[in-house]
């Protein structure tokens, strides 16, 4: 048997067991079951803006790698992920509407619901920062991705915050968190496939 298909045949929950053993991996595996579904979601609710959909879908493969320990297996994977993506897309939401209140017409009729009971990504990068494996991770950034990475989740500026603080144009901040996050998640994937 290959070293994919050991992966493949494995259940969500053999895939999360191993993956809070730190086999990414196996994470890269569990969440590539749902990320067509969820980045097919955010395409339908972004009116098919692709860079707002890829930027959801780094945002969701995020959380759930830092909140995968909190995983209630009372709930399917599939339903604990599509939660995470819903309420990442109504923070998303929000602060489009907070930040572009004259421009506020375009995720207009969207139901925004309560405040979910899930942690935010803020408070979870914060309150596994003592990771080891995570700090690695954020170690192979290029500093100014560091920095951002650390100014937008740790301390959890806003988009318009960030560029303020390091005086370059909001498009900038966009693009570079954006790239970030891609590597951040390419780090937690490519550390898996060194794998044996």
């Amino acid at each position: 048997m290959s070293h994919v298909e050991r992966y493949i045949i494995l259940t969500d929950q053999q895939l999360i067991a191993l993956s809070l053993y730190g086999d990414a991996h196996a994470f890269g595996h569990l969440f590539n079951r749902y990320r067509d579904s969820v980045h097919q979601l955010y395409v339908q609710r972004t009116g098919s803006n692709s860079d707002d959909a890829d930027d959801l879908i780094q945002e969701t493969f995020l959380k759930v790698y830092l909140n995968l320990e909190r995983y209630n297996p009372a709930y399917t994977f599939g339903q604990w992920i599509f939660t995470i993506a819903r309420n990442t897309f109504i923070d998303f939401v929000r602060k489009r509407q907070d930040n572009l209140s004259i421009d506020g017409s375009r995720y207009e009729g969207v139901a925004l619901s309560p405040p979910s009971p899930l942690p935010t990504p803020e408070e979870s990068i914060i309150n596994r920062q003592q990771s080891v494996q995570l700090e690695e991770f954020l170690g192979r950034l290029k500093p100014h991705y560091r920095r951002m990475i650390e100014m937008r989740f740790y301390r959890g500026f806003s988009y318009e915050e960030i560029a303020e603080e390091l005086a370059i144009p909001i498009g900038t901040v966009k693009t570079q968190l954006h790239r970030a996050r891609e590597q951040l998640c390419a780090f937690i994937v490519d550390d898996g496939d060194m794998m044996p």
